[in-house]
Formats: structure tokens, C-alpha cells, sequence
């Protein structure tokens, strides 16, 4: 018995020594947690705005024209929260503001300030600021106000959609808009498709969230200055009225699928992204953008940016730059998993991020039609990229950790690549002009938190991505995030780094997934390829997300290689009932397309599927 017992006590050490050697990896919910507000069940949350107030409560209004008073939304005193219904009869609000004891929001067709004059708790009094024409399309949104130091509100409009050409039927949609408190509007930026999402930085710089679409190969976030066009020409009909600061017109756009950069070198006014959000890799929605000016409460990341995303349900992580004059950064993911898709950020008084939702109609891979959550960081530190900034000759990584400098050493912990879209008037674009990058030289810095690295190759106005699988920090353990998304709009000045090539020096590319056999290992070497090319974001087994369940395209009947044709190059008139369009994944191996469509395939025998004639 003592024998067995020794036997026991020694294996449990080599299990503990294995563990000490080989860490388990760490998730998101490990650093950023995620509160669920109790939202009663006859109330129909379909957040369209949130504003938080100075007494401690939380302001939302809805998609179906009503605005709500939360009380106890950061449930200190219980888990309970309560509601109360301030106003109604309202059209579509998918934006509010609270300023000096009044509510403004824009509801589709008009900026109204919201006033409760008898303090009783229910709005009295509605004033409209400023009435925006319409034309009756459904996709004619107002979103905002958002309001600047001066008290003045600005609000994006976004274009009608009847396909190419649309835009004319209703003045300044597509335009960023300034609305003084005596309800004048000055037109500030044109060239917008769908701007969700807008907000200040600390500098009073203004950024804007675009959606994928017609002109728009992925989603984006732009630095708009006065006179800027952002690439959508569907508004240009008003850059001809007297007091636009934009003159520019259709027809000096150039229409040929080359990338957005090079129409920009022929036509100055273009502005360029400032931050490309790759399509369904890092969002398919881009909704609204925070900065965290927190100090510190909310992240681990002062002054950064918090992009969320209405179709993938989650946060991602923006840092920027200025290079040149020129703002550039890059993307990443922050924290996954919300209930429902993400249309509203504000941040509440204690630094947490309320967090409103809303997929009815638009699709969100969270499953819930809405709901409203709080996001906040427990205060322990995650080994993350903390910045990214561009060198002469590559990059510098920040890391909120020492790196094990071994690792960071090695060619094989880097995967590095560059691409770009098209700009186009057809609905979004597949990757182009794709690049496998080759490393060069490796410099750690004394305390071992940055890294540079020079690679033979950089393209300017490229996205480029960068996968750190092997680097790992001095306690063996691998990145929280390990992809980041940088846009190289400026190259800067700067000597070049002379540092010894990385060991190993091989360029690895992402290893396939290679199918065995059609049992359990089969089914995870699929959900691994639905995973790595973004598949599962838009599509589930059985249930309706972003686009159709598989068990449906299953029921089409098409074969292995049409389905490979319809993800080169969708056709979304074969599903009509899903508003958003499918992107062109023409960048996914052609040989892993076949293996996915074979499973798709394989499902109407096992589930038993009748064929859809």
C-alpha cells in the first residue's frame, strides 16, 4: 500500500511538473467579463442608442421608438434591474444623447429633443431640431446625435439601397451632417454607405465605422476631416448644393476594381481608411466606436479604440498612429460571445461598457433578437499585443508582457501576410493581390516587452496580418490574441534594423487541416476549417445566423463544386430572406472549400434531409 501510494504521490508531481511546463491557454472571459441585464420579458429591448446618465442610470431607445430609464444598471444593490418607459411614439431611434436634463436622438426622419417639463418621470415634451427628407427606403437610417464641446450634434445618413445609383432620392444621405442647437445643419463629409457608428477622440478628431457594401470591399474605419469623401459616390448628387464643403462627381470616380488606393492617387479627394476591418475575419457589421478615456478602468489599453460589431457579436480592439500626418493602426479581437449583435458602446460611470443589442432583420451570430450586457475588465493582466507601429523597413510589437526571447527569435512563430480589396460599385470584394511575407531580422528591446522585425516585402496601403502562433512570454504561455490586422497607409523614415535573422529561417505558412476519415476526427478537422475561414461566423449546423444554416444549403441539392462556384462568387438572389450579402472568398484553398462542401453534402443523408426542389 505505501508502495502504491509513493507510485501515486510521484506521478501526481510529474503531472504537476508537466503542467508548470506546458500552461493552459487562457480565454477572453479569463480577463474581460460580460454581465447580463435582466430585461423583463414584455419588454421589446431592441437597443438602437444608449446614453448614460450623471444620477447612475442608463438611458436606451429602441429600434421600435421607445426610450427606457434603467434603474440599478450596474446592479450594486441587487441583481435586479428595473425599467421604466419615458417616451413613445417614436420612429426608429438608433441613437441617443442626454445633455443639461433633456434627451436627443434621431429617429428616421428627424433630430428631436426629449424633455420631461413636470418631473414625473414620462417625457412631456418633444421638439423636433431638424426634419431630414426621406424617401421611404428601408434603408434610409439616422443614426446619432452625437454631441461635441460646443453642444453641437452631428448625425450620419445612410444611403437608400435599391443597387447601384442610389442616394438621389433624399437630400444628403450619405453625408455627415452638423446640427446646431437652433437647428441648422452645416454638411461636413460625404462618401459614407452605412456609418452605425461615430464618435470623437480625445484630439476631437473625428472616426467613423463603414459596413461592407457597394464601393466598400470590407469594413472599415475612416478619419473624416471637412471636405473629406469617404469612397461611396451614392450621395454625390449633394456635394452640388451651394454649401457643401465637397465638389466632386460621379463620374470622376474610377469604377475599374482596382483597390481603393490607386483611384485615391488619381482622385485626391478619396479619403483612405484609416483601419481595414478584414470581412468576416475580423466583423461583417462595424458598428460604433469608443475610445477608452477611462485611464485605465475599462482596459489594459488607455487610449485605445473599441470597434464593436454587429454581425459577429463582439468588441475588437483599434490602435492608431500618426505617421506623416496620417492616421493608421491596427485591428484586433477583444472579446467575443455577446448575446445578440452589437449596435451600442457607452461606457457607464464606474468604467465598465454597457453594451446594447439588436439582430432582427440584420442577423448576428449571438442568438438572442436583443438584449443589453456590461463589459468589464477584472484587472488581471492578459499577454497581449498592447501596440503595433510601423518601421522603415517593418514593425514594432508592444507587448503588456515580457516575451521569452527564444521564441520570439524563431521564423516559425511568425506568419505574416499582405493584402487589399477592390473598389467597385458591386457589393463588397474578395482578398486581392494576396503576399506571403518573409522575415528578415528579429530585435528584442532591454526589458523584452518590444520586438521589431524587418521583413522583405512591406507594401504601402497594404493590409497586413500578422499571425505570433509561437511567441510566447517568459512564462511559456501564448498570446490571448494572436492575429492582428495592420493598415500601412505611410511608411516612415528611419534607419533600417541590423539585427540577426531569426532562427530557423524558413517562411511557415498556417498549417492545412488534413481529413482523415468521416468519425469524430472528421467532424473536428471540419469544425477546425469552419473555424479558420470564418465559416462558423455566419453560418451554424441547424439555426439561422448571418447567412443560412447548413443543414439548409444542404437541402439545395447543389454539388461540391457549386458550392464551391457560389463562394468564389455569391449569388444572394438565391437567398433573398438574409439582408446581408455574402462576401467573395476566393482567398480560401480550393481544396478545403471541397472538403466543407462535402460535409454540407454529407448532412442530408445523416440528417435525413428532403432535397428542395
Amino acid at each position: 500500500m505505501k508502495k502504491y501510494t509513493a507510485f501515486l504521490l510521484l506521478f501526481s508531481m510529474a503531472l504537476g511538473a508537466f503542467a508548470q511546463t506546458k500552461p493552459t491557454p487562457k480565454k477572453e472571459q479569463d480577463y474581460y467579463e460580460i454581465k447580463t441585464l435582466p430585461i423583463p420579458k414584455e419588454i421589446y429591448l431592441e437597443v438602437g442608442g444608449l446614453a448614460t446618465m450623471p444620477d447612475g442610470r442608463l438611458a436606451v431607445s429602441t429600434r421600435r421608438g421607445e426610450i427606457w430609464i434603467v434603474e440599478n444598471p450596474y446592479q450594486k444593490t441587487s441583481h435586479q434591474t428595473y425599467y421604466r418607459r419615458f417616451a413613445s411614439g417614436l420612429h426608429e431611434v438608433l441613437g441617443l444623447a442626454y445633455k443639461d436634463g433633456a434627451f436627443y436622438c434621431s429617429q428616421r426622419g428627424e433630430l428631436t429633443k426629449i424633455s420631461d417639463t413636470d418631473r414625473d418621470g414620462v417625457a412631456d415634451l418633444y421638439e423636433p431640431i431638424y426634419t431630414f427628407d426621406l424617401s421611404g427606403n428601408y434603408h434610409e437610417y439616422t443614426y446619432g446625435p452625437v454631441i461635441d464641446k460646443n453642444g453641437d450634434m452631428w448625425v450620419s445618413l445612410n444611403l437608400a439601397w435599391v443597387g447601384f445609383g442610389e442616394g438621389k432620392f433624399a437630400k444628403w444621405r450619405g453625408w455627415f451632417v452638423k446640427i446646431t442647437p437652433d437647428g441648422k445643419l452645416e454638411p461636413f463629409a460625404g462618401g459614407l454607405r452605412s456609418p452605425a457608428g461615430y464618435s470623437f477622440n480625445d484630439e476631437g478628431d473625428l472616426f467613423y465605422g463603414e459596413n461592407q457594401g457597394d464601393w466598400v470591399g470590407s469594413g472599415r474605419v475612416t478619419h473624416l476631416a471637412k471636405g473629406d469623401f469617404a469612397g461611396n459616390p451614392g450621395g454625390l448628387k449633394w456635394a452640388k448644393e451651394p454649401n457643401s464643403p465637397l465638389k466632386l462627381s460621379l463620374e470622376e470616380i474610377q469604377d475599374n476594381g482596382s483597390p481603393m488606393f490607386e483611384a485615391a492617387k488619381k482622385n485626391p479627394k478619396i479619403k483612405l481608411p484609416a483601419v481595414w476591418f478584414p470581412h468576416a475575419i475580423m466583423g461583417i457589421s462595424t458598428s460604433d466606436i469608443l475610445q477608452d478615456t477611462t485611464k485605465g478602468k475599462f482596459s489594459p489599453f488607455p487610449g485605445q479604440y473599441f470597434v464593436a460589431d454587429q454581425g459577429q457579436s463582439k468588441v475588437m480592439r483599434m490602435g492608431l498612429e500618426k505617421v506623416n500626418g496620417v492616421y493608421q493602426g491596427f485591428a484586433i479581437n477583444y472579446r467575443e460571445g455577446f448575446q445578440s449583435g452589437i449596435l451600442r458602446e457607452r461606457f457607464g460611470l464606474d468604467g465598465s461598457m454597457f453594451v446594447g443589442m439588436t439582430s432582427r432583420g440584420w442577423g448576428s451570430t449571438g442568438k438572442d433578437e436583443y438584449g443589453l450586457q456590461r463589459l468589464f475588465w477584472n484587472g488581471n493582466m492578459p499577454f497581449e499585443i498592447d501596440m503595433i507601429k510601423a518601421k522603415s523597413d517593418g514593425f514594432e510589437f508592444s507587448f503588456t508582457q515580457p516575451v521569452d526571447v527564444n521564441s520570439v527569435k524563431k521564423a516559425a512563430s511568425y506568419a505574416i501576410r499582405s493584402y487589399i480589396y477592390k473598389y467597385q460599385h458591386q457589393y463588397g470584394s474578395p482578398i486581392i493581390e494576396l503576399k506571403d511575407l518573409k522575415i528578415k531580422g528579429v530585435e528584442v528591446s532591454a526589458d523584452r516587452k518590444k520586438v521589431r522585425i524587418s521583413i522583405d516585402g512591406i507594401r504601402q496601403f497594404f493590409i497586413h496580418e500578422f499571425t505570433l502562433k509561437g511567441v510566447l512570454n517568459e512564462k511559456g504561455e501564448p498570446l490571448l490574441h494572436e492575429t492582428a490586422y495592420y493598415t500601412l497607409n505611410e511608411i516612415p523614415k528611419g534607419p533600417a534594423l541590423v539585427a540577426a535573422a531569426p532562427q530557423d529561417e524558413i517562411h511557415v505558412k498556417v498549417t492545412e487541416v488534413k481529413v482523415v476519415s468521416k468519425g469524430l476526427g472528421y467532424e473536428l478537422a471540419i469544425s477546425n476549417l469552419l473555424k479558420k475561414h470564418t465559416c462558423s461566423a455566419c453560418h451554424a449546423k441547424d439555426s439561422k445566423l448571418v447567412g443560412p444554416a447548413f443543414t439548409e444549403i444542404a437541402k439545395r441539392n447543389y454539388s461540391n463544386q457549386q458550392i464551391l462556384d457560389l463562394v468564389y462568387k455569391p449569388r444572394p438572389e438565391n437567398w433573398p430572406d438574409f439582408a446581408t450579402e455574402m462576401a467573395p472568398m476566393s482567398h480560401v484553398p480550393k481544396a478545403d472549400v471541397l472538403k466543407i462542401a462535402g460535409w454540407i453534402n454529407g448532412l442530408r443523408e445523416k440528417e435525413g434531409l428532403k432535397n428542395r426542389d
